[in-house]
């Protein structure tokens, strides 16, 4: 896991600071920006100030991170900890006379120094805006004398945290080290939000799995000023339900074709990076990257066996038209090719997934991937798995900085992206950033454009048409998107809050029209919300309720809930990234770059809400880079939640699932009873209606809960107080109120 961290306090030199022994002070571009009043250099270091009455505390005694890159020092230092390459850790200065106003960008950013010192110069006069216009995605720090500010993405990928340390405030792009830092404990309500309604940051508010971690939301800044905090938005939101001036469908198009190219060219231009070598032989020097040939496999065997990727680009190709766009304009931009080693004319590793253990239902994704991987630009690696590669198949994995449904399915996708490259391309986020939420029907009638409503509702009743009820379709979706639109947000609010206390957990709609349906509303909940326990979902009516309150983002509910959804995935797609991380791999999901978020923003809600907006955008970006042939059924829905592999995982691990809720940790802090789960991971194997994403839920976060307290390690050293660590006290056990 990479991450970055500082600090910013009162203390303005190394009396009250702290400071760290001098082989720091070699590392970082600007790790030695000046001295302080006894001449020696300012080095970065956080004083042990949370055990001020420690007899042994003293400036000489101080916490830093674990493997830690200093990138400026005190009186605010900056440091980055990872594996982080070489160009990934970018540091420029506004004049060498002044070496206290400094830039540093982490991450993928196509920006050069000339574009980044001029938005260093906006920024110092409080211009946030230009530090997020680059193709990329990166977290850029901006220090301005004692002023500090942290930039987050607009989707949330890239999120920055922040809590109350040593009379100021310390930051992190993780929540653990944070967690470390303060010993934090774990909040329970927040985990009870995150299994009742993921998708209503209502309820999560700027929370975190830990006390005392917050989070900025996304499209936000954190601004320190000699440790004093200010949190504030650098991206225009419409907050009035008013109609506004459409924008012209061809141009917003264009820009999001813009954006797209953009931020694949970012990675292409970066530097190629190779896997590490293996480690070497004793007394025969360092091992080859391929060892020779082995009967019945190929290199790309071999180093899949390893668990190493290909040197080079890479990209999915699943036959969904996301994938596929990416793969494509990888493959067809000018400049180096993608792949080594390769044969003649592949310029891109373009990897696919087949499931042998349940090939029914995905064949004609399969065959669009055959015929795109056709293109002689693309080399094709196609993974093949069986049981071994089923949902729930492998329950041991990483720590990660948060709980997600992904743990579950971790070493399935770490299996298919080992064979993939060392910068790999992935289509997530992009239903999430170019589609239309349901409830942007609401939003279309509040702007009086009924007419637009024509062609959604009539793909629903098609969906429809089989059992029936399609004639009653249109009317019972107009009717949803009316209330919608009539309802307020705190009305809505209030009304989500209401329906969790009464206990109205419904089970997850089953086709299109329900899904629609149900996402016609402020706030819904969760798939795992039915196994909560009442004095749960009662303290998650509690939040929702105070949230009624509070004004919000948008008064529009079709945009509200839009930029929620997109936020949740985001999230989750970061634990994604740190569950199935491959040594030496980065992944790269350009959907979810700012660029690309912004673009897709500016398409009109009318062309967003029709069927097959999303491959008609991405048919449209293609085209204009010189694709002209689509295979048949270009834009069909793929990746869609295969019911059979889950239910077959669960049958698997059924003996691991029962024994893992034995005595959960869930049940102990009060959220779940065990027996009702149990009997849940029984029905949902013999083949009854469950719903599999909320079981997802539960036991990604019991997995999580378990690998957080048998972790022993911690993210800082240098004190010799006791060792920091999160949760030292373990799951606080929840004692029922007396009826």
């Amino acid at each position: 896991m990479r991450w970055l961290v500082g600090w910013s306090s009162i203390a303005a030199s190394f009396g009250t600071a702290g400071r760290v022994s001098g082989h720091v002070s070699g590392q970082g571009g600007y790790g030695a920006g000046g001295y302080g009043e006894s001449g020696a250099p300012l080095r970065g270091g956080i004083a042990d100030a949370a055990h001020p009455d420690d007899p042994g505390a003293d400036a000489e005694r101080t916490v830093h991170p674990v493997g830690a890159q200093l990138l400026w020092g005190d009186p605010d230092p900056l440091w980055a900890v990872g594996d982080w390459r070489p160009d990934e850790i970018r540091t420029v200065t506004a004049d060498p006379a002044d070496p206290f106003t400094r830039l540093a960008v982490l991450g993928c950013c196509g920006a050069t120094d000339a574009e980044l010192r001029r938005a260093l110069y906006a920024a110092r006069g409080g211009a946030l805006r230009h530090l997020t216009q680059w193709s990329g995605s990166y977290t850029a720090v901006v220090q301005a004398g004692r002023r500090i500010t942290v930039v987050g993405d607009l989707a949330g990928a890239r999120p920055v945290f922040y809590t109350p340390w040593a009379s100021g405030t310390a930051y992190a792009t993780a929540a653990l080290p944070l967690a470390d830092l303060i010993e934090a404990q774990l909040d329970i309500g927040h985990l009870a939000a995150l299994l009742a309604c993921p998708d209503s940051p209502e309820a999560l508010g700027d929370g975190t799995p830990y006390a005392g971690v917050r989070r900025i939301p996304p499209g936000h800044a954190l601004i320190l000023r000699e440790g004093s905090r200010e949190i504030t938005g650098y991206e225009q939101v419409a907050s009035l339900a008013v109609a506004a001036p459409e924008a012209d469908p061809e141009r917003a198009v264009e820009g999001v074709r813009e954006a797209l190219v953009d931020a694949v060219r970012a990675r292409l231009t970066a530097p190629r990076h190779a896997p590490d070598a293996p480690p070497a032989t004793a007394g025969r020097g360092p091992r080859p990257y391929d060892p020779g040939p082995v009967p019945g496999m190929g290199p790309a065997d071999r180093r899949a066996a390893r668990g190493a990727p290909a040197p080079g680009v890479g990209a999915d190709l699943s036959g969904g038209s996301a994938s596929a766009t990416l793969a494509l304009l990888a493959a067809g931009l000018p400049g180096a090719p993608g792949t080594l080693l390769s044969p003649a004319g592949a310029r891109l590793l373009a990897v696919t997934f087949n499931d042998l253990a349940t090939p029914q239902g995905r064949e004609a994704e399969l065959e669009r991937a055959r015929a795109i991987a056709a293109d002689p630009r693309l080399h094709h690696v196609v993974v093949a798995a069986a049981e071994e590669a089923l949902p729930y198949a492998d329950l041991d994995g990483p720590l990660t900085d948060e709980p997600g449904p992904s743990l579950v399915i971790a070493a399935r996708e770490r299996r298919r992206l080992a064979a993939g490259s060392a910068d790999h391309f992935t289509g997530h986020g992009a239903r999430q950033v170019l589609d239309a939420h349901p409830a942007r029907m609401a939003d279309l009638l509040m702007d009086r454009r009924r007419r637009h409503l024509l062609r959604p509702v009539a793909a629903l009743a098609r969906s429809a048409s089989a059992s029936g009820e399609s004639l009653l379709v249109p009317l019972t979706v107009y009717s949803a998107a009316r209330r919608l639109a009539r309802t307020t947000y705190r009305a809505g609010m209030e009304a989500a809050a209401a329906r969790l206390r009464e206990g109205g957990v419904t089970q997850r709609a089953s086709g299109p029209v329900d899904a629609s349906l149900a996402a016609l509303t402020w706030s819904r909940p969760g798939p795992a919300a039915g196994w909560l326990t009442g004095e749960a979902l009662a303290e998650v009516s509690i939040r929702l309720a105070a949230a009624a309150g509070r004004p919000p983002l948008s008064l529009r509910p079709g945009e509200a809930r839009a930029r929620s959804l997109l936020a949740r995935h985001a999230a989750d797609h970061r634990v994604f990234e740190q569950a199935v991380e491959v040594r030496s791999q980065r992944l790269h999901a350009p959907f979810l770059d700012n660029q690309v978020v912004r673009a897709a923003r500016a398409l009109p809600e009318s062309l967003r809400v029709q069927p097959g907006a999303r491959a008609a955008i991405l048919r449209s970006v293609l085209t204009s880079a010189g694709v002209r042939e689509f295979p048949p059924g270009w834009g069909a829905t793929a990746h869609t939640p295969n019911e059979t592999a889950t239910r077959l995982g669960l049958r698997a691990a059924l003996g691991d699932l029962l024994d893992l809720f034995a005595s959960p940790l869930l049940a102990d802090a009060g959220l779940i009873e065990a027996r009702v789960v149990r009997q849940a991971l029984l029905d949902a194997a013999d083949g009854r209606p469950v719903p599999l994403d909320g079981l997802a839920e539960l036991v990604s976060m019991e997995l999580w809960l378990h690998r957080l307290l048998a972790r022993r390690g911690t993210c800082w050293t240098g004190t010799s107080a006791a060792r920091r660590r999160a949760v030292p006290e373990g799951v606080p056990v929840h004692r029922p109120a007396l009826s």
